[in-house]
């Protein structure tokens, strides 16, 4: 008898914490190409409640020790005098199974890279949040969601918008026991599905892991015996395979 309440119990719990809404947006990294001033961002949802999804944008800046540091954006609610990243709509009603878009859109000057914080928070919409519901529809998905099981959670990414003139200049060091990628240019390399393997035993290997050099800095790893480091170095739209033997 205990084991079948305990059963039941674990299913009330399930499908309470399964009625809400699962947003899911995709890659954490996204960029901004020097030609383009747009880029259309999807949040699917995958719960079986509507998504009510406001979108909070911060700017990310390093200091000279590479320490970062995220700042509001000044003029948010002037278009006309805006630097930096806004997204339109910054309001996202997602219905469930389904998918909505927001366009980020970039303003300012295009002189050095910028990086950004994009937040995507499911919330309960209030009357300050500015959806396009009426109060009777607010109420209606209060009362919907299983109070005090539901944990709404939201994504953060990394939005890079590349200078106008985007200049890539990888320099490579392989040293015997050292090796090194200076970014020379004025926009981040990416090192992607960096691999640190065994030579006798492929199976054998570290996390799978992926790393940004923002211009003027280097990323570097000490090279060990016996062991083989793969990754693909991507500059924009070229990208190149790398495989090195310690």
């Amino acid at each position: 008898m205990k084991r079948l309440l305990a059963l039941f119990g674990f299913s009330l719990f399930s499908h309470a914490a399964l009625a809400a809404p699962q947003i899911n947006v995709g890659v954490v990294y996204d960029y901004l190409d020097g030609d383009k001033s747009s880029y259309l961002k999807r949040v699917f949802n995958g719960g079986d409640s509507t998504a009510f999804v406001k979108i909070n944008i911060l700017e990310i800046i390093y200091d000279a020790d590479g320490k970062a540091r995220e700042i509001p954006l000044v003029n948010q609610a002037d278009t006309t005098s805006r630097d930096g990243l806004m997204a339109s709509p910054a309001r996202l009603i997602v219905p469930a199974n389904g998918m909505q878009g927001s366009r980020l859109l970039y303003m300012g000057e295009r002189d050095k890279e910028r990086y950004f914080r994009v937040r995507y928070v499911p919330v309960v919409p209030e009357k300050e949040d500015e959806f396009a519901v009426s109060e009777q529809e607010r109420d209606d998905y209060k009362k919907n969601l299983s109070a005090g099981v539901n944990v709404l959670a939201g994504y953060g990414t990394v939005f890079f918008v590349r200078p106008k003139e985007t200049r890539f200049d990888s320099v490579i060091e392989n040293e015997a026991g050292q090796y090194r990628i200076r970014n020379n240019g004025n926009s981040v390399v990416v090192i992607d599905e960096f691999k640190d393997c065994s030579i006798k035993n492929e199976q054998e290997c570290q996390p799978t892991t992926k790393h940004h050099i923002l211009a003027g800095r280097t990323f570097q790893f000490e090279k060990q015996a016996g062991r083989q480091y793969r990754f693909t170095m991507v500059e924009g739209s070229k990208s190149q395979n790398l495989e090195i033997k310690g």
